[in-house]
């Protein structure tokens, strides 16, 4: 599928290991040189300002989504092409899903986890058929992704939704797995449906 926008979930601190800061340079620059817009939560620290600067430094188009309070708390990033600022953390992720084609995970915490979280069970649910991914730097995503495994032997996640979720140490690798990527499940949950 064309992707024209990209979400992009990460860290408001850039972490402990230096190729964290890489990787988010990486993806802004690969998403501009590409030609695809990159959404994010709209804030100058971090991995998110981080990703922001790449690809505005190549010349890519870059839209923040801000809730108000973090705009008063002057971390909301004064250089993009648009910051949009809602009302609230609720408005900030609907606004991002609207703005985006697909959605991808850098390296991150428990704001970055929640959101993934959020925007992969809308799509279990159906309400949308957009890809996901993790760049899964230095294997940041690797115990996570055993644990999600996990739950798919124990009944909790039928394998076509934990098939949604692709995953990359490459942001080319992981951008043309999403373009790739093909809706293949029911968005229904029940326990007579089959798995």
């Amino acid at each position: 599928m064309p992707i024209g926008s990209i979400c992009v979930f990460c860290g408001a601190s850039s972490g402990a290991n230096p190729l964290y800061r890489q990787s988010a340079i990486a993806m802004g620059e690969t998403l501009a040189r590409r030609g695809i817009r990159l959404v994010y939560g709209g804030g100058a620290v971090g991995l998110m300002g981080v990703v922001a600067d790449a690809a505005l430094a190549a010349g890519g188009e870059v839209i923040g989504i801000i809730p108000q309070r973090l705009q008063d708390s002057e971390i909301g990033h004064p250089g993009l092409t648009r910051l949009e600022v809602v009302d609230g953390m609720h408005a900030r992720k609907a606004r991002m899903a609207e703005l985006s084609d697909a959605f991808i995970a850098l390296p991150g915490g428990l704001g970055t986890l929640e959101e993934l979280f959020e925007v992969w069970t809308w799509g279990q649910l159906g309400y949308h058929s957009k890809p996901l991914g993790l760049l899964d730097v230095n294997d940041f995503y690797g115990k996570l992704s055993h644990f999600l495994d996990h739950l798919v032997d124990e009944g909790f996640v039928r394998p076509p939704h934990r098939a949604m979720l692709q995953r990359s140490d490459s942001p080319e690798d992981l951008l043309q797995r999403l373009e790739a990527w093909q809706p293949s499940v029911r968005p229904k949950w029940s326990e007579s449906a089959p798995r």
